[in-house]
């Protein structure tokens, strides 16, 4: 028989059930994320551009990727509830985004994600996970614009 070795933290598994959003601290945690994120995009000179882009309420703004990363990591589909079907590329559609924007828009969340001090493990996990929607974001915007 061997003994566990209870010093260690269990190992979470991001993407099972809504572990990512509990490992970013729940609603809350995630309310602070996003706050963090824009506060960052807006007074960072890098990502002032990202910041401009978006309208002028910040506070819908920051709902909106409040309720969408919810359902995304698994918690509430808050978004659905409140504002409605998302296709989200096509809702980004209208904006030029290149490989530059969306390497902003993930720099960003990173910047983010170490002034929070979350994990390496759930940094490690994140950031490659929303690659992918920035991505789909990046071609859409492409084929729309003949980028």
């Amino acid at each position: 028989m061997t003994k566990s070795n209870s010093s260690q933290p269990p190992l979470i598994k991001y993407g099972e059930g809504d572990s990512t959003l509990q490992a970013v601290g729940g609603l809350t945690g995630l309310r602070t994320l996003v706050e963090t994120f824009y506060r960052i995009m807006e007074n960072t000179t890098e990502f002032r551009p990202l910041f401009d882009m978006h309208p002028g309420d910040l506070e819908t703004t920051i709902d909106k990727l409040t309720s969408f990363l919810s359902g995304w990591m698994g918690g509430e589909r808050l978004y659905s509830k409140k504002y409605g079907s998302l296709h989200l590329p096509q809702a980004h559609a209208h904006l030029i985004v290149t490989e530059k924007e969306k390497a902003m828009w993930l720099n960003c969340m990173a910047a983010a994600l170490d002034e929070l001090k979350y994990s390496e493990e759930l940094k490690g996990y994140l950031l490659p996970q929303l690659e992918f929607p920035a991505e789909r974001i990046r071609q859409v915007s492409a084929a729309k614009h003949n980028l």
